[in-house]
């Protein structure tokens, strides 16, 4: 009885170790089926070699095998059949059991992810944000705050003196007479350019005087 108590439990086999073995099974079936199939082909040639020689009885006995052996495939074939259902199920289930884990791991992190987006959470999350900015936005404050002699400053005598400053100068404005228009010197012709003028003039007038010369000959 303590033995009993004590002995392990048998562990539950693995899918992938049921298919090996169901697949190992299915090879020595048909290993078995071909060679009850090479016996049936051995008794068929028998009985035909008794049949020549005229020996019925023999070939009866040979063919009585024969049928024995078909019955031996014909069985087999059932168990391969079996086999192959088994294994088919057997995938199925696996997939199915992979499926079922897969949900369960997503329904299982939804479940967290859930948990972490708690209404109640975010918004005292959020709280503690604001809290934090608020916290850093008075320190900030703190720190640009004047401090030693620049805090001992008056800014409404600052904004007095700015305003006097400022009187000052309109009154400097005032007192300003308004400068005179310049005068516009006269421009200088460049004595290259007054001296291609006077050329010009040179040529034109000589330009006359031969058209005059001419006319007159020809009035002659």
């Amino acid at each position: 009885m303590l033995k009993k108590l004590l002995r392990k439990p048998k562990k539950t086999p693995s899918t992938i170790s049921s298919l090996e073995k169901l697949n190992e099974t299915l090879e020595l079936l048909e290993k078995k089926e071909f060679f009850y199939r090479k016996k049936i082909t051995s008794e068929t040639e028998k009985a035909k070699d008794f049949t020549k020689l005229k020996n019925k009885k023999a070939a009866i006995q040979c063919l009585k095998r024969k049928k024995l052996y078909e019955a031996q495939v014909e069985q087999l074939g059932n168990f391969q059949l079996r086999v192959h259902d088994q294994m088919i199920t057997l995938e199925g289930a696996k997939a199915t059991k992979e499926t079922v884990d897969a949900l369960r791991v997503g329904a299982s992190t939804m479940n967290s992810i859930q948990l972490c987006l708690d209404v109640d959470k975010i918004d005292k999350t959020m709280e503690e944000v604001t809290k934090y900015e608020e916290h850093i936005k008075q320190i900030q404050e703190n720190l640009a705050a004047p401090t030693g002699n620049a805090r001992d400053i008056d800014e409404d005598e600052l904004e007095a003196e700015l305003e006097e400053l400022e009187e000052a100068e309109l009154e400097e404005l005032e007192e300003v007479e308004p400068e005179e228009q310049p005068v516009h010197p006269t421009m200088t012709v460049p004595a290259t350019v007054s001296h291609i003028k006077t050329r010009d003039k040179s040529v034109a007038s000589a330009s006359m005087d031969e058209l005059a010369t001419l006319q007159a000959e020809m009035a002659l």
